[in-house]
């Protein structure tokens, strides 16, 4: 950046910026908590265990892919990955036990 760029108001915009997108990760995770609480349902509703291991390893392999795709580190995606779906295998097991 050059002398002539106001640093504050940069950082003012970027933050704005970060915020926005902070904002859409907390809906797009909402809608993605809506959609896998369904599946804890219809898993429950027909006996079906709640983790799918298999489903998550591919999961992983592909989330992997994607962020090396996107110049994001594999690990950290990962990582989100696994804390995402330990809520979500929580979720399913509360589904199970008939708890909403």
């Amino acid at each position: 950046m050059s002398d002539s760029i106001d640093p504050v108001a940069a950082l003012g915009r970027l933050r704005g910026t970060i915020d926005n997108i902070d904002a859409a990760l907390i809906f797009m995770l909402a809608e993605r908590f809506r959609a896998t609480k369904q599946v804890g349902v219809l898993k429950a509703e027909h006996g079906m265990p709640p983790s799918d291991p298999a489903r998550e390893e591919h999961q992983i392999a592909r989330l992997r892919r994607l962020a090396e795709e996107a110049d994001l580190d594999p690990e950290f995606a990962e990582k989100w990955f696994n804390f995402v779906v330990a809520e979500v295998i929580r979720h399913h097991e509360a589904a199970a036990n008939g708890e909403h």
